[in-house]
């Protein structure tokens, strides 16, 4: 029995995240997707009509779960902090949930062969930076966080913190539990951030 387009093009992009995880995001051709899938490379092209669409599609449904994840975590609290954790927090759990995403990051797809999929993520990142940026901003003005540091500063400290636990992970054969590390170092981070006391 065929499969609703859209349901069948769904399966296919949880395909390609599951093998990008499996075999690494530059071994995902369309022979070895519609193969996994359990249809023909013809059929799978009647869906998306080049490699470069089910990326695009790839990136538009890690795009769609990241927002979501996001928005649920700013939703949690008025508390700056609280939100900046929460942020992290969701991020963590999102690449937990789809291991492949710190190897998309560092993929020939990614860096050589697909401009699109490279301005998706990239964009991806920009607009995660964007939400740090803004709560720890308005973490500084409530003198949560020290202001001797540029909000964009701590963006940076806190989305890199959040790449290197898991590429680290992702390169540790995940023998660590991802959410627990990156929230024990986000924990000191905050802690060096945190507005002294007078």
């Amino acid at each position: 029995m065929r499969k609703p387009a859209d349901l069948r093009k769904a399966e296919i992009v949880a395909k390609v995240i599951d093998l990008a995880d499996r075999i690494g995001p530059d071994r995902v051709t369309t022979g070895a997707v519609a193969k996994a899938v359990g249809v023909t490379q013809a059929a799978l092209f009647r869906h998306f009509p080049t490699k470069a669409d089910m990326w695009g599609a790839t990136a538009d449904h890690v795009a769609e779960t990241l927002s979501a994840a996001w928005a649920e975590a700013l939703a949690q609290s008025d508390d700056p902090v609280t939100r900046l954790k929460a942020l992290v927090t969701a991020q963590l759990d999102r690449i937990a949930a789809s291991p492949a995403l710190p190897m998309l990051l560092f993929s020939r797809e990614l860096n050589v062969e697909n401009a699109d999929l490279r301005a998706a993520f990239r964009n991806l990142l920009t607009a995660f930076h964007g939400h740090i940026v803004r709560e720890a901003d308005a973490a500084q003005h409530r003198h949560l966080l020290r202001d001797d540091v540029l909000a964009a500063d701590i963006a940076v400290l806190l989305s890199s913190l959040v790449q290197g636990v898991a590429i680290r992970w992702s390169l540790g054969a995940r023998g660590f539990p991802l959410r627990d590390e990156g929230l024990r170092l986000l924990d000191v981070q905050l802690h060096l951030l945190a507005a002294r006391k007078d």
